[in-house]
């Protein structure tokens, strides 16, 4: 993570560690897969998405990038 990261992203980003924490234990002490892949492709999609929305070649491409990320929000957050 960067100094200039925006506050969302590193929101994104901590709540993706958290995630991945959640997907060990539901893996390991649940035996719980299917759930587990899902939260985990979702709630670390969430960044992945902001991260390339910096980037983004133009306006348009931006809001798709943030558009996604929120729909990847809301997906983990019907998962968890």
């Amino acid at each position: 993570m960067e100094e200039n990261d925006s506050l969302v992203y590193k929101k994104a980003f901590n709540f993706s560690k958290r995630v991945v924490k959640l997907y060990d234990y539901l893996e390991r002490e649940k035996k719980e897969y299917t759930l587990s892949k899902q939260v985990l492709r979702s709630g670390t999609s969430i960044g992945a998405n902001i991260k390339e929305g910096k980037y983004a070649q133009s306006k348009k491409d931006f809001i798709s990038k943030m558009s996604i990320a929120l729909k990847e929000a809301g997906e983990s957050e019907y998962w968890i």
